[in-house]
Formats: C-alpha cells, structure tokens, sequence
C-alpha cells in the first residue's frame, strides 16, 4: 500500500472494548427534545425498561439504576452491603478485579486478594481454601469479575457459586458483568449470584452514563442490617419507588433511557440465546485470524485456552512499541481504532506500547469483524511486522462454519 495515501474518510469504526458501537436505532431514539420528567410518556416507558433488564440478567430479582457508570456500580454494591471493617475477599484475573478490591478500600472495606495475574482463571482451589480458612465467617462477599476486560479472560462464576456452598459460607457472591452482559452467557439466578453489577456502554449498546444493579432477597437483607446508608446509594427507594425521581434518586437521565429502551428492543428481538450464539461465533472467527498471525510473529493471545476467552473482548500481546504503532497507523491511515493494553504493564513503563485489545461486543456482525481483521493485517503489513499467512481465510471458515 502506498503510505501517502489516506484512506480513513467513510465511517470510522471504533473497535475498542467499550464504549461499544452504537445501533443507528439508540442514537435515533435519543435524538430527541427533553421530555416531561414529571408525568406521561417517560414514566410509563420507565416501567418498562425494568423486566426487560431482568431478561437479560436471567433474573427475577431488584434492579436498580444510576446515573454513573461501571465504578458507580462497583460502590453502589457495596454501599448496600457492606460497612467499614468487613471483609471481602476479590479473586482477581486482571486489572478490573483488582480496581473493585481498591473501591472497596476505599470505603474502609478490607480485602483478601486472591491475584492470578493477567494470564489465568481463577483457581478455586485456592478459593476453597481461602473460604474454608474463614471459619468466623468474616468474609462477607466474595468480588467477582465474569469476563476482565483488561485479560480478556472469562471466569466461572457458578463454580464460584459451588465453592461457597461446598464450604458452607454464608457470604455474598458478587458479579462484575460490566464487560459480558449481553455477550457472553450469564445466568444471575440459575448461577446463584446475589449481586450482579453492569454498565450501559458494552453489551447493552447505549452510551456511557447509566449503571445498572441487579441484587437478591439476601442482598436486600444484608442491606437492611446496615445502621445507615447513603440517601443517594440505597437502592431500596430506587427498586421500589414510590414516586417517579426516585428510580435515579432525582432527576432522570431521560435521553439514555430512551437508547435503553431501544437497545433492549434490540436485544430481545433477536433472543438473548440468539445474541450469545453471535457473540460467540464473531469471536471465533477473531481468534482464528490471530492465531494465524501468530504462527510467524511476536504476536500473541493473552488468553492460550479458548475455553476462557471472553465473547467480547480479546487481549493481545505483541512487543514494545509494536502494539501502539500498529494501533496509531490503523486510526490515522484506516479509520479503524483499537483498544489500548491496559493493565498488563505498569503505565510510564515502555512495555506499555507492546499491547492492544479488540473490542467486538454489542453491536457487531460478521462483515465488522471481517473489516476489523482485514484492517488489523493491512496495519502489520504496511508497518513490515512478521505475521503468520492465511488470518483472513481462517477467520472466513470460522464465519462460514467450515
């Protein structure tokens, strides 16, 4: 390719882990004057909002909104269920888990970090064995993160669930499906999760601003044995409010709700088994093309097993200052924007530049994918970075189910 010549006018795709691409529907739907937020339309359109959330969490429990984004989440949580001096123990796989363990501190929580690194899945014997060591039972939650965003890797969080029960410990599991809600396979109430927390910005496809939390009757009870608890955190009044502000603990965030709801249109049009199934498929074919590349080449998957790869987000490796060359190539010659290593190198280190993540969650389908790797192989070509032959066919088969 001719290195004069840019080609990045048309539509730009942004393929980083979150904020994800928004559907033409949300953005229509938000595209609109302010409402009433006293009565009429919004209100009534509110309500409807809340079932369809629990069909996506595969939950019959409480919701409730904010006007924040995932580390709102992260402190609503723990607002309702935890004070200073509690204990909470964070099995961690990558930057994420242990940014929830620091929330947590930070409102005088301790913490027990269980840290697997950046390249492996929980090890629920050493949960076990953290769990079985707790026979006061300090431990009051247990944090978990399904999908990291920053690994990349996928954690079982029904064996999570398993652990707690073999054990006999009473405390509260804790879900961070900021990065799989809507992408990979989760079931709240079939996998026994008492606390699940999420952000507008991934799977649900609405931008930035609203997180979400789902919680149970022994989340509910846990948040009333508190002697106090913020007016604005409680999620009491905002699961169960008696009048309309009280769903956001004021005014409401009237625009994203109207890209909510027509992103869970969206979603339960085609099926949230339908929706995993894409995921799922899209992402095979993403891992298929990388592998290929690095069969001859400094690149490589952060995540070797496919069996713990998240459906949304994959984490790469391939040497400093190659991850961030090849990403500032792709925006400025391609139109095409990767997602940043984060979490795998300390930030002034010049390791730093050696990795990027894809982001292919929410609003994605095959031709995207095919786009983002045929850009991904234009960039290591136009750079000279050796790479395995024969990525673009492979991720073809895998599209094309051979």
């Amino acid at each position: 390719m001719n290195g004069s010549v840019n080609v990045s006018a048309g539509r730009s795709y942004l393929a980083i882990p979150g904020p994800s691409v928004i559907p033409d529907q949300v953005l229509q739907a938000m595209h609109r004057a302010s409402p009433n937020i006293y009565a009429g339309e919004l209100v009534e359109m509110t309500a409807t909002l809340i079932p369809d959330l629990r069909r996506v969490a595969r939950t019959q429990h409480e919701v409730a909104i904010y006007i924040a984004n995932g580390h709102g989440a992260w402190e609503a949580a723990l607002q309702n269920t935890l004070q200073p001096g509690d204990r909470v123990l964070v099995p961690s796989s990558g930057r994420f888990g242990i940014g929830w363990a620091e929330m947590a501190q930070g409102l005088g929580v301790e913490t027990d970090i269980l840290d697997f690194g950046n390249h492996a899945p929980w090890d629920m014997d050493r949960i076990a064995e953290a769990l079985a060591a707790d026979t006061g039972h300090r431990i009051k939650a247990v944090l978990a993160v399904h999908a990291d965003t920053s690994s990349s890797i996928r954690n079982d969080v029904a064996a999570l669930r398993r652990a707690l029960d073999a054990a006999g410990h009473p405390a509260l599991l804790m879900a961070d499906c900021i990065a799989s809600l809507g992408c990979d396979r989760f079931e709240m109430d079939g996998w026994g999760v008492d606390v699940m927390v999420t952000a507008c910005q991934k799977g649900l496809m609405v931008p930035a601003g609203l997180g979400i939390v789902f919680f149970n009757a022994r989340a509910a009870e846990a948040r009333r044995a508190l002697p106090r608890i913020s007016r604005y955190w409680d999620w009491e009044p905002r699961a169960n409010p008696e009048e309309f502000y009280q769903y956001f603990g004021g005014t409401a965030p009237t625009h994203h709700l109207y890209g909510l709801r027509a992103a869970l249109d969206m979603i339960h049009a085609e099926g949230m088994e339908a929706v995993w199934a894409r995921h799922a498929h899209l992402a095979r074919a993403i891992w298929a093309a990388c592998e290929a590349w690095g069969a001859d080449g400094p690149l490589r998957m952060n995540v070797p097993d496919r069996a713990l790869r998240s459906h949304a987000v994959t984490a790469l490796r391939i040497g400093s200052p190659l991850g961030t060359e090849l990403r500032m190539w792709l925006e400025q010659n391609l139109g095409l924007t990767l997602g940043i290593g984060l979490g795998m190198a300390p930030p002034r280190s010049p390791d730093w530049h050696g990795f990027f993540r894809l982001g292919h969650m929410g609003h994605v389908n095959g031709h995207m994918i095919m786009g983002l790797l045929g850009g991904i192989e234009t960039g290591l070509r136009a750079l000279d970075i050796p790479h395995g032959k024969g990525a673009l066919a492979a991720a073809a088969a895998a599209l094309a189910g051979a």
